[in-house]
Formats: structure tokens, sequence, C-alpha cells
């Protein structure tokens, strides 16, 4: 590995393209050689210091991976038209599929099927989270929704719902039409892939 000094001069000569993601980080005072740069943005704050990371050092990767994350999302076009189930998860997918524990999020569609909101509903364990019923169609009523997409994660890779997640969709999608709404699907995110309640025909 080639010392600071070195990269700081490859930096000046050949420019920031020509770095490596370990030299990247070396240039803001990080040392990445345990692991790559998306292992190293994954870790939470325990995760760091018990890496041997200082606090002032967690606290710079932290603040790297979420501007990564807010990257992402800025760079997504503003009132998206769902299209498919490809689209939805696309959108929602940065935001779940490395997290360690369930989140829940709805995206809320107007008459054209285009997203004028995505907020997350919960946030639970390793292996379940609340959907809200009520809290969803009273945001859904707020923002004078047509349609939704419900959206978690399987932190397990798994990406087949269980029957909890069956139970919690026809729920859902029987609250969702008392008002007029339709649930447009469920999306199971589970690492790069996911799974579509619409596609496989249990909506």
């Amino acid at each position: 590995m080639r010392t600071l000094k070195e990269i700081q001069n490859n930096y000046q000569t050949q420019g920031v393209k020509s770095l490596n993601d370990s030299e990247l980080l070396s240039l803001l005072g990080i040392n990445s050689e345990e692991c790559n740069l998306q292992q190293l943005l994954l870790k939470n704050n325990e995760e760091l210091l018990k890496m041997g990371y200082r606090k002032s050092t967690a606290r710079k990767i932290r603040a790297l991976s979420e501007v990564s994350l807010r990257y992402q999302l800025s760079s997504m076009p503003s009132l998206v038209q769902i299209r498919s189930s490809a689209t939805a998860a696309e959108l929602v997918s940065p935001l779940l599929k490395h997290l360690s524990h369930e989140e829940c999020w709805v995206m809320y569609m107007n008459r054209a099927n285009k997203v004028i909101a995505k907020e997350m509903l919960s946030s639970g364990g390793v292996c379940a989270t609340v959907v809200d019923i009520k809290l969803v169609m009273k945001r859904a009523l707020e923002l004078l929704a047509c349609s939704l997409i419900l959206v978690h994660n399987h932190p397990s890779g798994n990406a087949y719902p269980g029957e909890n997640d069956k139970v919690q969709t026809k729920l859902l999608k029987e609250a969702a039409s008392l008002f007029d709404i339709s649930l447009l699907d469920h999306i199971i995110i589970a690492g790069d892939g996911y799974f579509s309640f619409a596609d496989d025909g249990l909506l």
C-alpha cells in the first residue's frame, strides 16, 4: 500500500479518480485495511468502536455513510411514476437493503401513480416490525393519496413473506378500500433482491 505522501502526490498529479477506496479514505485520515468501503460504511457506531476506531473517526465514517445515502436519495427524480414493482423497489431499496433490523415504509401516490411522499412507518427488531394501519390511513388522507405501497425489509436475506406479512397486507388492503384508496403492492426488500405481493398474485 502506498504511503499517505504518495497518495497525496498521486491525487495532485492524476486526480481523485486515480485513487482506490482505501486511498480515498486515507486522505480523510481513515484507515480501512480491515474491510472495504461498502462494508465500512454499513458499520454502526458501536461496531466501529469495537474495530478500534476512535470516536472522532467513527463519527466521520457515519457522516460519510449518511452523505452517501442522502446523495442516492437526492439523485432520484421527484414525483416518480410507479410503473412496476421494480420501480417501487428501486426507490426504497437503498434505505433498507443493508439494515440489520426491520423497517417499514409507505409510499403514497396520486391518481397518476406518482409518488407524493415516501415515509418510514416503523422500525423494529431483527425479525419483526409493526404496521399501524390507523397511522397509514391518517397520513394517506392528509396527503389526499389515491394509492399506496407498503415496503419493508428482511435482514435475513430471505425475501419470501411470512404469515404475519400476509395478514398485515390483507388488513391494510381492506382498511384502504374503505376510503377508496388502493394498496398497489407490498414489497419486501432482501439484500439486492425483493418480493412483490402484486407480482406473485397475493393482493
